[in-house]
């Protein structure tokens, strides 16, 4: 029979970064994205929060990040890289859960990179069938990512704390999050909020509050420049009592209110 790739699936590479067009923001504060993505460094270096946990990455990394997951990273200056933008439903055989793994091998270095090139190109060109092209690159790329050796095993911990950190991190994720404060989100998962607030500087090296400011600080900032919506209907969206709560949020964690961001977002797209 013959091959048929999913239309309802899209993919697009992209220099790494395209993750912040807006500014380090985008990728520094913890929030999840609706693309599942392949991010390949290719120079420098940085730190990943990744589903509960953070940990350092370097040249030749490859990190996998589903849908819908918690995540944030910091960007070296001198970082460069790749990105695989897939949308639609995960594509076999990428794994279900984040995956962070190092390419030591140049053979396995040298594949990799030439899915990422014929990906562009097929991209560029756009000839007939070039989306089966396209797709079945992507599934080589998974492949490639299965079959390399994972990295160092966790470090020694309790793994219910972990659990417990990737739980909270997976309700910060999905649209509740931005709609409790963290002492309702540890009564959800029947703990106390100190207990929540140490676990998670444990294994991620930010509190529980913290992570909840940020997912909605990057979901303010995102709507701000990418919607019409009005500065209330923003405020509602995110679970914040007042618009004037709402403005006093963004003032002090970025120094503007929110129509100088809009604004200044604006401007630096025409």
């Amino acid at each position: 029979m013959p091959f048929d790739s999913d239309p309802s699936r899209e993919f697009q590479t992209v220099p790494l970064a395209r993750l912040a067009p807006d500014g380090g923001w985008q990728t520094e504060l913890a929030h999840s994205r609706c693309q599942h993505l392949l991010i390949w460094i290719t120079r420098g270096q940085g730190r990943i929060f990744l589903n509960g946990e953070q940990r350092g990455f370097g040249l030749h990394s490859v990190v996998f990040i589903p849908a819908g997951t918690l995540w944030s990273a910091e960007f070296s200056r001198q970082c460069l890289g790749q990105v695989l933008m897939m949308s639609g439903p995960l594509l076999p055989p990428f794994p279900e859960q984040p995956v962070h793994k190092r390419f030591t091998s140049l053979q396995e270095q040298t594949r990799l990179a030439g899915h990422f090139e014929a990906i562009s190109r097929e991209q560029a060109a756009r000839e007939p069938y070039w989306h089966h092209a396209v797709q079945a690159r992507c599934e080589l790329a998974a492949i490639a990512l299965q079959r390399q050796p994972g990295t160092a095993a966790q470090p020694p911990g309790q793994p219910a704390a972990r659990r417990l950190c990737r739980a909270y991190c997976q309700r910060l994720a999905g649209l509740q999050g931005g709609q409790a404060t963290m002492a309702a989100h540890a009564e959800a998962l029947k703990v106390t909020p100190t207990h929540l607030t140490r676990v998670c500087k444990a294994a991620a090296g930010k509190t529980a509050a913290a992570l909840l400011t940020e997912r909605q600080l990057h979901a303010a900032r995102t709507l701000l420049i990418t919607s019409d919506l009005p500065v209330r209907d923003i405020a509602a969206r995110l679970g914040f009592g007042s618009a004037a709560y709402f403005t006093r949020f963004i003032s002090q964690h970025t120094g503007k209110p929110p129509s100088k961001l809009r604004e200044t977002a604006r401007s630096r797209s025409q």
